[in-house]
């Protein structure tokens, strides 16, 4: 059974959040500040985590970067903040999805529900366990990306962007069609977090991020991976 991390301050919806995530099935384990996140995070060790940006000790932007260094898990960010600075920010620290508040109980279920359906379909036996393109290898399995034999951290919509670009190598992909593959609908969608992601998967594939080697940007359409 699922265990699922819920990092909020106001006990009121933390009970709100707890209740629903345990009637839906999982195993909530509950944190009311950053530092207690972190530690229910390495003693607890759950498969998906609810962070809110605002909380004391330790900010949820903090410790979705801790745990994004450590483990490649579904995270889902809660803010009451508008702003679209924040949303960017938390995808770009690794973030899955964004969700702001007041939300619908049950929206936030579908959407953990949703990330456990992509990481299990990620899990199953793909044609082939593993694309290699020169120096990159992905193990689709195993859910592991190594450049040089070195293996790289990746979040779970960082790989999910990485293998679809791989397996259409050599093909103009637009922004959207990434987005409808990777996110599907997505009340809160944003565009932007494909290039947010891009962003972050040359960062840690590519020599020099800024003359890439494997994904090319096409210019007024999105992105290709040159095989």
């Amino acid at each position: 059974m699922e265990k699922i991390l819920i990092v909020e301050d106001d006990l009121q919806i933390q009970t709100l959040i707890r209740d629903y995530v345990n009637a839906s099935g999982y195993i909530a384990v509950t944190a009311s500040d950053g530092e207690e996140a972190l530690q229910k995070f390495e003693s607890e060790k759950p498969n998906l985590a609810l962070l809110d940006i605002i909380v004391p000790k330790i900010d949820g932007f903090e410790v979705c970067r801790k745990i994004r260094n450590e483990s490649n898990i579904p995270i889902i960010m809660l803010s009451s903040k508008k702003e679209d600075t924040d949303k960017i920010l938390a995808l770009g620290l690794g973030a899955d999805d964004y969700i702001e508040k007041p939300f619908s109980p049950r929206v936030l279920v579908a959407k953990i529900q949703s990330q456990f359906r992509r990481v299990n379909e990620l899990s199953g036996t793909p044609v082939s366990d593993t694309l290699k393109i020169r120096d990159l290898e992905i193990d689709i399995k195993a859910r592991t990306v190594t450049v040089k034999g070195i293996d790289i951290p990746f979040s779970v919509k960082e790989f999910e962007i990485l293998n679809f670009l791989m397996a259409n190598k050599n093909q103009a992909l637009s922004r959207e069609k990434i987005f409808d593959e990777i996110w599907g609908y997505n009340e809160y969608g944003d565009i932007n977090t494909v290039t947010v992601h891009v962003r972050k998967i040359r960062e840690k594939i590519e020599n020099n991020p800024s003359e890439p080697e494997y994904i090319e940007t096409v210019w007024g359409i999105g992105y290709k991976f040159k095989g």
